[in-house]
């Protein structure tokens, strides 16, 4: 468990019950997200935008319907969709907002966010509320992973797995990861969207050097910065070859093995903590971040 005393260390703690309690809220609020064939776009910033990625590629890929994840700033409006999803947590995100009143009367749209009086609420035409997995801390952790939740319970996935692995990977000892000089995090598929996720929260938090690539273009250039003293972790499965290239060029390969990927993002988010404090910085606090990012105009 993490035991830094800081805020984050409790939402990070708290995931396993929140990822249960999801996949309850998820036959309650069925009539509200997707449905089976529709054509779905799904939107956030930041955080929910990696989200975003996840549940689309986890969505299309179970057959539940064509799905598209944008950034909330760059989502083209004129498209054709039956429904449009936003994950925001505070619900008060400018750019969220914004798209939600461009979609008014065009769209149905369903906004999922931790407090549901926020101005998200008279935005969309249907809310999500997950107040449990609300967070005091600047960075996101669980609430981003509970959305998640959410959507996969939605999909039809059992998370009885997820969750025993999250549980498994709060007592995993980091070993030299937090003094890593760079941490490259790779996905596939779904996964793709948590490692962007994982590469964000080791930068939010602990000002640590990260990047994040679809596995198979990792080759294509960013595996060069890869010596001692740096790591690159796979989230799912790595394609054949790719830990033995790593290895070679002097650095640290890890996967997340038979666990879970959402539950490996739980790892990195203790990472990304643990780094922090060696640096002596505030996880809860990062420099240059506010909790929502709410602008004069857009």
């Amino acid at each position: 468990m993490a035991s830094g005393g800081y805020l984050v260390d409790g939402e990070i703690d708290s995931q396993p019950e929140c990822w249960s309690r999801a996949s309850e809220l998820a036959r309650e609020v069925a009539g509200v997200l997707p449905a089976r064939g529709e054509r779905v776009a799904v939107a956030g910033c930041g955080t929910s935008w990696f989200m975003a990625m996840a549940c689309a590629a986890l969505r299309e890929a179970a057959g539940h319907g064509e799905t598209d994840a944008f950034p909330a700033s760059e989502m083209p409006v004129g498209r054709s969709y039956d429904r449009v999803l936003v994950i925001t947590r505070s619900g008060t995100t400018t750019e969220v907002l914004e798209l939600l009143r461009r979609l008014r009367g065009t769209v149905p749209t369903v906004a999922i966010t931790a407090v549901p009086t926020a101005p998200v609420a008279e935005a969309c035409d249907e809310l999500v509320a997950l107040e449990f997995a609300d967070e005091q801390s600047v960075v996101q952790t669980r609430f981003a992973t509970t959305a998640l939740a959410l959507l996969r319970a939605s999909l039809g996935e059992d998370l009885t797995g997820a969750v025993a692995d999250a549980r498994a990977v709060l007592d995993v000892e980091l070993g030299a990861l937090p003094a890593a000089e760079q941490i490259t995090f790779l996905g596939r598929g779904w996964t793709v969207g948590l490692a962007h996720e994982a590469a964000l929260k080791v930068r939010e938090a602990a000002g640590l050097w990260s990047e994040a690539y679809p596995a198979m273009e990792y080759r294509h250039g960013p595996i060069s910065i890869a010596e001692p003293g740096r790591a690159t972790w796979m989230f799912g499965e790595p394609p054949t070859g790719l830990a033995d290239e790593v290895a070679a060029a002097g650095a640290d390969f890890l996967g997340s093995g038979q666990r879970d990927p959402m539950a490996h993002l739980v790892l990195a988010q203790r990472v990304a903590v643990a780094a922090a404090a060696k640096r002596g910085l505030d996880p809860d606090h990062p420099r240059n971040l506010t909790r929502s990012i709410v602008l004069d105009e857009v």
